[in-house]
């Protein structure tokens, strides 16, 4: 790891201390800046605040595991400082920031057309193959999230923030913890309600950002519009009553291969059922390429929240008011990053 290490002056040197006019964005963990290393290469440092919820330990657990893993669709560490009170991280630069920077924004998701969004989509299965099947460490990252998805200056998508993720063993499939960190939306039902994550949550992940990518809305959007359904609630009930063309987002219309998005659609229904066991592994990268392979019908979904009195899914900022045992809450850039939660807050249908 000394190989890795940076000096505070040459980070400080590179960014402009920190200077606000370098500063790309800012998220729970603390703020992201560009820079210049003295042989002119470009990096991304992200520097932890004292309030991050990546503390100590996270923050050495994503050095020692980005620093071993290499792949197009996964962030490149190039090195880290840990001096005084600082804790930074040193990445390869990505000049288009985060999927969620693109795709909820009304402005700037009609630059993703449909093969982009697909292109997207496969970087992201690719990745998520690497860690789990093809790297000499089994990975489960355990916060997937579009903004937790960088995108390089020819839209690749590369996963980043493996501060929370977990090393498996060779046979081991599946593991549990007390202390649930990840974000509402994405975590699975298991993860959620007991504190068990494996290879299978991730894909629960994937389920929604693919949802999200396809649809162009958050998975909590649409609870203001169709009698308190979230997106996934959505989604299910348009493709069980035959109308799954109602769901796809239509700023893709012009742009769309019918057959390729309903197939992601179809894809992604599979990804976010409520048994962990039939959600599909490692063969979802050849069910995004081969339309050879015939997808099985998905199982109804485990999706939302809901209200013991209305038996309505209820708003995410509704759950967080009616809830006592939670630790703490702190906001986040997509407003619904949790670090520490108990087992069993949640009660899913």
């Amino acid at each position: 790891m000394e190989s890795l290490k940076f000096d505070l002056a040459t980070i400080q040197s590179a960014t402009n201390d920190f200077s606000p006019e370098n500063k790309l964005g800012e998220g729970g963990f603390g703020e992201v800046f560009q820079g210049r290393l003295p042989n002119g290469q470009q990096i991304g440092v992200k520097r932890l605040s004292q309030s991050s919820r990546q503390g100590h330990e996270e923050f050495k657990n994503e050095v020692l595991l980005v620093a071993n893993l290499q792949h197009i669709n996964l962030v490149q560490l190039l090195g880290f400082c840990l001096e005084g009170d600082e804790k930074l991280l040193a990445y390869e630069f990505v000049p288009n920031k985060s999927l969620d920077y693109f795709l909820f924004d009304p402005q700037k998701i009609g630059q993703l057309n449909w093969p982009k969004r697909h292109k997207i989509i496969f970087g992201i299965a690719r990745g998520l193959l690497y860690l789990h099947e093809d790297s000499r460490l089994r990975i489960i990252h355990r916060d997937l999230k579009c903004s937790n998805i960088l995108l390089d200056n020819e839209m690749i998508p590369k996963i980043s923030d493996f501060g929370t993720a977990r090393i498996f063993g060779v046979d081991q499939t599946q593991a549990s913890t007390n202390k649930i960190v990840g974000t509402f939306g994405y975590m699975s039902p298991e993860y959620a309600m007991h504190g068990k994550f494996s290879v299978k949550s991730d894909i629960y992940s994937f389920g929604i950002i693919l949802l999200e990518i396809v649809c162009g809305k958050r998975n909590n959007f649409c609870h203001q519009l169709d009698g308190g359904e979230y997106l996934a609630s959505y989604a299910w009930n348009q493709w069980r009553d035959g109308k799954p063309l109602k769901v796809l987002d239509p700023a893709i219309m012009d742009s769309y291969s019918r057959d390729e998005a309903l197939r992601c659609l179809h894809i992604c229904l599979l990804c976010i059922q409520e048994d962990p066991v039939v959600r599909p592994m490692a063969t979802i990268v050849f069910m995004l390429i081969s339309n050879s392979i015939t997808l099985p019908s998905p199982r109804h979904p485990a999706f939302f929240v809901r209200s013991r009195e209305r038996r309505l899914s209820i708003p995410i900022k509704e759950l967080e008011s009616n809830q006592s045992t939670r630790r703490t809450m702190p906001s986040s850039t997509d407003g619904m990053s949790v670090t520490e939660l108990y087992p069993g807050e949640w009660w899913w249908e």
